[in-house]
């Protein structure tokens, strides 16, 4: 008796876990969003928005955060609903079928410690810094401290937008290279004061210690700075369902909002 009244406790227990656990998690599934975000896309933007964006819809988001080709990688490997990324898709992905949805154009800052003594540079002689040719900031007309370049990872969007957009193709010489592309942040604020790097203008604003320098004459705020990042949505097929709502929420007057706050000029659909 006494083994048969033990199997079923356990076997009404079982039933009552199954009734009130697995239910509840059928349930709440619907309404969590997984999705892949980039580095630079969530300290720009993604920070801000999704707070607001649960609180509107009421659909909880399960962010993981990584470079741009990871996330593109982890929604192609169906561990996500939606990535996003700052850099466009390879044409290739683009005819399997994946879509990408430009949001936002977010400009590529330089970001130098703030007692560097330069708040100027030339287009040339930012691609002399990044090549070597120019190694302390004092030949800037700045302090006498030697200039530590800082990168983000090679295969970061950030990095593969400079080398293309600044340097040309160019080889840069760096002393330090930050895997992840916003650690290039706290490295500008903590190494030696001669510290620079590059990161999107979103996620370097608000930092005490780190100056944006103008290119040009030109603030990364300002409609003529040169240097740019797109940063885009990419989702299998057509949006739909939460993911639509995830979307249509970053266009909407709310989500351009929180863009411009943060420095960036929202894309309209």
């Amino acid at each position: 008796m006494k083994k048969i009244s033990i199997f079923l406790l356990a076997t009404i227990g079982v039933l009552i876990i199954g009734s009130v656990i697995i239910p509840d998690r059928v349930v709440n599934a619907q309404d969590l969003l997984k999705y892949s975000c980039s580095n630079q896309v969530f300290k720009a933007f993604e920070m801000d928005k999704l707070e607001a964006f649960t609180k509107a819809t009421g659909i909880k988001v399960d962010v993981s955060t990584a470079s741009s080709g990871s996330c593109v990688y982890r929604l192609m490997n169906g561990y996500c609903d939606i990535a996003s990324t700052a850099r466009e898709l390879y044409r290739r992905h683009q005819e399997y079928g994946y879509t990408q949805i430009p949001f936002a154009k977010d400009p590529l800052a330089i970001i130098a410690h703030k007692r560097c003594g330069v708040e100027n540079l030339a287009s040339e002689q930012l691609q002399d810094i990044f090549s070597g040719d120019i190694t302390n900031w004092k030949e800037l007309g700045g302090a006498d401290l030697p200039i530590t370049i800082i990168v983000p990872g090679k295969d970061t969007a950030a990095n593969k937008n400079f080398r293309r957009q600044v340097m040309k193709h160019k080889e840069i010489k760096h002393d330090f290279m930050a895997y992840d592309s916003t650690m290039v942040i706290e490295a500008v604020k903590h190494f030696p004061c001669g510290t620079i790097s590059f990161i999107s203008q979103g996620a370097a604003l608000h930092h005490e210690e780190i100056i944006t320098i103008k290119i040009d004459g030109y603030y990364p705020a300002d409609k003529d700075y040169p240097y740019y990042q797109i940063f885009y949505y990419i989702i299998r097929g057509e949006p739909a369902g939460d993911v639509k709502k995830f979307i249509d929420f970053t266009f909407s007057e709310q989500g351009a909002q929180i863009m411009r706050k943060n420095g960036m000029v929202p894309i309209s659909r």
